[in-house]
């Protein structure tokens, strides 16, 4: 039975020296590697392995939804961010929604029309290129491997069969007419059968040939305007055109020596780092790893962080974001006087720092050069709303559903704004020399700041390589409108004696979790430059270790 999938196999981390590449699947894996030994850099080669994760995940991933990236320069030692989130359509407002019954109480379906901003990942690939490739190589030489992956056919992964079987009901709605193009015969694809997509081979064409334009103008843009408009959507064609990704200054903080990058709201990597700046006023690694102690601070501080971004993370165009003041160490410090370090708070209000009035792929590469690419492509819920737009071969995400119905609120519903996003690359370099250290990331909606901060605190405060890091068990804490608690579920692998202990603390918590459910931890991927987290003199920063997550299909693979 594929509910009873098992964890039973070890990893050992994947050690090269040359360049490297981590994804969720091995053929796009494989596309990444070949695109780094073509001369391309790690920008290059993270969009192939995009483009070809849309074609073998696309229950995760895809050009109908949003990017992010953060990239490495290692000839200047710079971080680069990239935002390549869509905006919500200028016809699009709370005021509109009420109209149609919709409200804070009651939001529209997740599968809803309304709740698709235009897709940001086909601007934020040709812009990442165009930003940061190394100009050998063209958008056709880029996405060749994926047109043919799509073309040809490929086998279908374990655990993404599984993943396509669960979300297929969002392909076969009544009004969703070409939904039926990502399944074979009205079902989804059985793990090892091979599943052709030549309508996203078109696609990847019209963007190999014509750039941005071939998808946000032209006969794409206008599919996806009659896809949505014919499903109650507003989504107009000059919404697709005058969409544009926009170059960030990344956010960053200084946690025992290694600074943490991260991309800036309406990314939520603020999470990341104002948990990491609470948890430097403890001594983490004297609790030991994944001890009640433990896991009661990391629970406590991720709900204050998360309490302060459910908040504060908006669309900064729109709102004024006070990211300086909230990341500030004199900030954490007071928040971090609010936990108790024997007791679970129920509830954590956001602070004041001012006067102011679940799907995803994540996926890095590490090239010859030195540079580093963390990036991260998403549909947010397994296949979005499940739209498919005609002779198109992709469906369109669901981000929207992320807006506040609140007026008041900094990240409620307007047109042409920027929802709070989950999905966030990072990287780590060196606070001293700037060096690279590690790019890595954890996706899984709101999992993702806190399987940061696990893995990273893994090889950081317990030594862990990338691979260690990645296999062992975490937690998720989760907060319930509905019930107004906060639930923390433990994978299997945490024993049952630290549930007790959580729960005698006041913790409501679910364990353990097994089998598929673990995906609800997260699938991560880390590239390290040397083993810094060892701590030994023997240490060499010219080997590079990487880790795949055991919780997906995929593989690091370097040379």
């Amino acid at each position: 039975m594929m509910s009873e999938l098992k964890f039973c196999s070890r990893r050992s981390p994947v050690i090269c020296t040359n360049a490297c590449v981590a994804s969720s699947q091995p053929l796009a894996t494989n596309i990444g590697l070949d695109i780094l030994k073509n001369g391309g850099n790690a920008v290059d080669a993270a969009v192939a392995v995009a483009a070809a994760l849309n074609v073998t995940e696309p229950c995760s991933t895809g050009i109908g939804g949003d990017c992010f990236c953060l990239y490495y320069d290692a000839s200047t030692k710079q971080v680069h961010a990239l935002n390549g989130s869509g905006r919500s359509p200028q016809s699009l407002s709370i005021e509109l929604l009420k109209e149609h019954g919709f409200s804070e109480a009651n939001p529209p379906p997740a599968l809803h029309a309304y709740n698709v901003t235009v897709p940001g990942a086909a601007a934020g690939w040709c812009d990442a290129v165009a930003l940061y490739g190394s100009q050998k190589l063209s958008m056709r030489d880029i996405l060749q491997p994926a047109i043919e992956l799509a073309e040809n056919g490929f086998p279908v992964s374990e655990i993404t069969s599984y993943q396509w079987k669960m979300n297929a009901y969002a392909l076969q709605t009544p009004g969703n007419k070409h939904g039926k193009d990502l399944l074979i015969e009205g079902q989804a694809p059985d793990h090892g059968q091979l599943f052709y997509n030549p309508f996203l081979a078109n696609t990847f064409k019209e963007l190999a040939k014509s750039g941005r334009q071939g998808f946000y103008e032209g006969r794409v843009a206008q599919a996806i305007v009659d896809v949505i408009q014919s499903n109650g959507g507003v989504m107009d064609l000059e919404d697709l055109k005058s969409h544009g990704t926009t170059e960030l200054k990344p956010i960053v903080t200084n946690y025992k020596g290694l600074k943490i990058w991260e991309i800036p709201p309406n990314g939520q990597g603020i999470t990341v780092l104002l948990a990491l700046n609470i948890l430097e006023n403890f001594n983490v690694k004297e609790m030991g790893h994944n001890t009640a102690e433990y896991l009661h601070l990391l629970t406590e501080a991720l709900k204050i962080s998360f309490a302060d971004s459910f908040w504060f993370c908006a669309d900064p165009e729109k709102f004024p974001v006070p990211t300086a003041k909230l990341l500030s160490k004199s900030y954490a410090k007071d928040r971090s006087k609010l936990i108790d370090l024997q007791r679970a708070a129920t509830r954590y209000h956001h602070g004041n720092p001012s006067p102011l009035g679940n799907d995803t792929v994540y996926f890095t590469v590490l090239d010859a050069q030195g540079n580093a690419c963390s990036f991260i492509n998403s549909n947010y819920m397994g296949f979005g709303t499940g739209l498919v737009p005609e002779g198109c071969g992709f469906t369109l995400h669901n981000r929207g559903g992320n807006f506040s119905l609140k007026p008041d609120h900094p990240n409620c519903l307007a047109p042409r704004k920027r929802p709070y996003h989950t999905i966030i690359p990072a990287l780590a370099t060196a606070a001293d020399s700037g060096e690279l250290l590690c790019s890595f990331g954890v996706m899984g909606g709101f999992m993702q700041p806190q399987g940061h901060i696990q893995v990273l605190l893994n090889m950081l405060e317990f030594g862990m390589n990338p691979q260690e890091a990645l296999d062992a068990a975490r937690f998720c804490v989760e907060y319930d409108k509905k019930g107004h608690v906060w639930q923390v579920s433990l994978e299997d692998g945490i024993p049952q004696c630290i549930t007790e202990e959580l729960r005698a603390r006041g913790h409501a918590v679910t364990a353990p979790v097994t089998g598929h459910s673990r995906s609800m931890f997260g699938r991560g991927q880390i590239i390290t430059k040397g083993d810094w987290w060892r701590r030994t003199q023997l240490s060499s920063k010219n080997v590079i270790w990487a880790g795949s997550d055991p919780r997906a299909d995929g593989c690091a693979l370097g040379y």
